[in-house]
């Protein structure tokens, strides 16, 4: 092989396991949460610090944008048929999924999410959004069919799942040691930034 051809060689071999390496340690990184669920630590200007309920410090910037929806508690018999919800469950003994818990969505964000997919809350649970087609109330609480435009399911929430809708918030409700569930995404610069805070009132820890 010629000399100058060898020397070509080198080089482009070189860059190519440098390109490799990378894009291994790139793949082996873990995707960035899309949300931290956790404690308000502190405001300070357009930076709010939460303490995650896993014990990490997260600081995000505040989006001029930033929606803030407040968290409260209703009751089970708040469900009706034709009732937009949310509703984290996980898989059932008797193949039936069990409601973690439901949030009760209010007129103006019907629709919002609707579908069914994997979701992060606990191992092996989902988050369904979608319309009550049908209520069975029994002494173990309420059976609830739901239909979302790709499927339906049928759910089984007890008496003691907690049930949430959402009011009226702003930034004044980020309080320290409000809880929270905050949207985030990574800018470029690698800092986080969240558009929308859902935080529990009266105490509330917000269950999804």
């Amino acid at each position: 092989m010629p000399a100058s051809r060898s020397h070509l060689i080198r080089p482009c071999i070189a860059l190519a396991m440098v390109t490799a390496s990378t894009l291994y340690a790139l793949a082996q990184q873990p995707p960035t949460p899309t949300r931290v669920r956790g404690t308000v630590e502190s405001v300070d200007g357009d930076t709010l610090a939460v303490k995650s309920r896993s014990g990490e410090d997260v600081k995000l910037h505040m989006a001029g944008n930033m929606v803030v929806l407040g968290l409260t508690k209703i009751a089970l018999s708040d469900i009706k048929v034709g009732s937009f919800i949310g509703t984290t469950t996980v898989p059932g003994p008797d193949g039936v999924p069990k409601a973690v818990e439901v949030h009760v969505f209010p007129e103006n964000m019907r629709g919002t999410g609707e579908g069914s997919r994997p979701y992060d809350l606990k191992p092996n649970s989902s988050m369904t959004n979608a319309t009550v087609a049908q209520s069975v109330v029994s002494n173990d609480g309420h059976t609830l069919q739901v239909k979302y435009k790709d499927g339906e399911k049928t759910v089984q929430v007890s008496p003691d799942t907690p049930v949430v809708t959402y009011v009226p918030g702003d930034k004044a409700d980020l309080k320290a040691g409000a809880r929270v569930i905050a949207f985030m995404k990574k800018l470029p610069d690698g800092s986080l930034e969240t558009d929308r805070v859902s935080v529990g009132r009266d105490g509330l820890t917000p269950p999804m």
